[in-house]
Parts: structure tokens; sequence; C-alpha cells
């Protein structure tokens, strides 16, 4: 005869049934049926497992995808208390050609998260819309389109932001990071931040293409008691004469440096920082690390950013999760 297992009796049965009815309801009827198909299992696992189980079927029944959807799974409190503790005008330096196969996925990523965006450009267009500056296009007018772009700024928005981002075309931003960066410095100082560069600078300057910000004060100095425009309007690089003109009036540049000595800005894509490949002509202009240790977890900017990496950099940072990981803020910066 064999022995009888605790599990087979009538009174268990009883319970299977009320258990099963009961589990019916979150859809778990299927796993209770096959649970106890056999009578190998011991009451340890349904006081072990099965309460994991039904965590992990509640979690479910929230639907994950449909939270996102909803906007119901970020804790943004911090971010949108920096929004608007730390005010960020941003100005893009664009071409009329570049408005809607390139500009418009900066409009559409992350120059909507700046207080105040604008784009300028040679000429004016309504629809996009792109402040007209009045100056032809090309390399050796940069300084000239840029000198003019703060003016505008200046003279329209000085009082809507504390800092003050110029950008290219095709930079991507992380502006929730700008201003946690910006939020420990003081907009009424001389300065403006950026990635440092020194070739043709013995005092060094930010460079153009990685983005860089001007504070209050900054700005105002170049506008206001800097140098006539003419002084600043030689040919050169731009980001090279809006340093030596910024150096003229007490403007200095700022360390962007996380705690560890991480980069903040980059005037290379992110491929080229993380992997270390590095131009020639980067290396010759800069002292940056390459590899994914020299990278601070709050970077700020990347340049020579595509279209269609710039959607890709939007969703990679703002929409894709891995399930069971809670997003925190990290203790080193």
């Amino acid at each position: 005869m064999s022995r009888r297992s605790v599990f087979d009796t009538p009174k268990a049965y009883f319970i299977y049934g009320i258990l099963i009815g009961l589990f019916s309801v979150f859809g778990m009827s299927g796993y209770l049926l096959e649970f106890f198909s056999t009578d190998s299992q011991s009451m340890n696992y349904l006081n072990g497992v099965l309460p994991q189980m039904d965590f992990i079927s509640k979690r479910k029944s929230d639907n994950p995808e449909l939270a996102v959807v909803n906007k119901k799974t970020d804790d943004d409190t911090l971010a949108k208390i920096l929004e608007e503790k730390v005010r960020v005008l941003c100005w893009v330096l664009t071409q009329p050609k570049h408005l809607e196969n390139k500009t418009i996925h900066v409009k559409t990523t992350w120059g909507k998260r700046c207080n105040v965006l604008l784009f300028f450009s040679s000429v004016p267009n309504q629809t996009f819309p792109t402040i007209g500056l009045g100056v032809p296009e090309g390399r050796k007018y940069l300084v000239q389109k840029t000198m003019k772009a703060f003016r505008y700024v200046y003279e329209n928005h000085f009082y809507d932001a504390d800092w003050f981002l110029k950008a290219d075309d095709d930079t991507f931003v992380i502006v929730e990071n700008l201003r946690y960066f910006l939020m420990d410095q003081n907009a009424t100082n001389p300065v403006y931040f950026g990635q440092h560069f020194h070739k043709y600078s013995d005092k060094g300057y930010n460079s153009g293409g990685a983005g860089y910000v001007l504070s209050k004060e900054a700005l105002r100095r170049l506008v206001v008691d800097g140098p006539e425009a003419n002084d600043c309007v030689v040919r050169g690089a731009e980001d090279v004469r809006m340093g030596d003109c910024l150096a003229e009036i007490g403007v200095r540049v700022g360390n962007t440096a996380d705690a560890l000595g991480r980069s903040r800005f980059h005037a290379i894509i992110p491929e080229h920082v993380i992997l270390g490949q590095f131009m020639a002509w980067y290396e010759n202009f800069t002292s940056a690390k390459g590899g994914m240790e020299s990278l601070s977890h709050y970077a700020i900017t990347f340049h020579y950013v595509d279209p269609m990496a710039m959607q890709e950099m939007e969703y990679f940072i703002y929409h894709i999760r891995p399930y069971g990981i809670k997003r925190g803020m990290l203790n080193i910066n």
C-alpha cells in the first residue's frame, strides 16, 4: 500500500478548489493546477515563492508600458525644481537649408527642455520660426553671427534666464545635467563654461561645437562693456575669437570637470569619447581623455550628432528603462 501524501486528502482537495478559484482572479489558475499535479511540493514553497509570484503578477497588472505612456513612472520633481531655479536660454546657430532635415531634430528633442529656445540663421523664417541675422552663411562669418545673436538675446531676453547657452544644430544637450552643474554656480560672476580648448590661445577658450554657456554677467559684459563688434569680427575660428573677446573683458573660462576629473562637455560624438577614438585635430586642441571611465555620469553635451543619432539619444536617455531597476541619484557626480 502506497504512502498517502498530506496533499492527497478530501480536505486538501477542498482547499485546492478554493485556492484555484481565488487565484484565477489573478490569472494564475493554470499555474496552480500544474503546481498541484504532483504531491512532491512543500508548504515552504507556498510560504515563500507564491507571495513573490503574487507580487510580480500584481506588478504586471499595473501595465508598466501603459504607465510609461501616461508618464507615471518617473519622478521628475528635482528636474522641475531646477527648471524654475536655474533658468537656461538655449540658442542654436543654424542655416536655412538645415531647418527641416537637421534643426527640427533639436527642436523635437533636447531643445524643448530649455526655458527659452531660439534659432538663429542668416535669414528669418516665420514658419519654423528662425531669427534672421542678416549675415551671410559660411565659416568666416560665424563670429559676426554669434556676436549678433548674443546681442539679440541680451536686448530681448536678458531677464528671461540666468544662463545663456550657444549650441550648433548638431550639438546634443542634456539640459537637466546642465542645470544640475549650474545650480552651484553664480550667474553674477563673469564666467562661461564648456569644453576647454587650448590651441591658438594662451588663455584657452571653450569649444563652439561642444556648446558653451555664458553667465548673465558674462553676457552683459560682452554686449554692454565689451569691445565693439568690429574688434571681434576678424576672420578666424568662432570659438577662438569669442574666447579672446571674453577674456579681454574679464570673463574667465570655468572648470567643468566633475569631482573625479571626468568630462561633461564634448566636441565629438559619444562613441569616440567612450572608445577613445580621437582624431588628430582633437588631440591637438584638448587634453581630454577617452574611455567610459573618463565620462561624467552627468555628461552635458556631445557634438557632431547627426539627426537620427539625436533621436536615438533622446530614446536611450529619456525613454528606455531596464525593468526591475529603480533609477535614483548617484552619489558621485
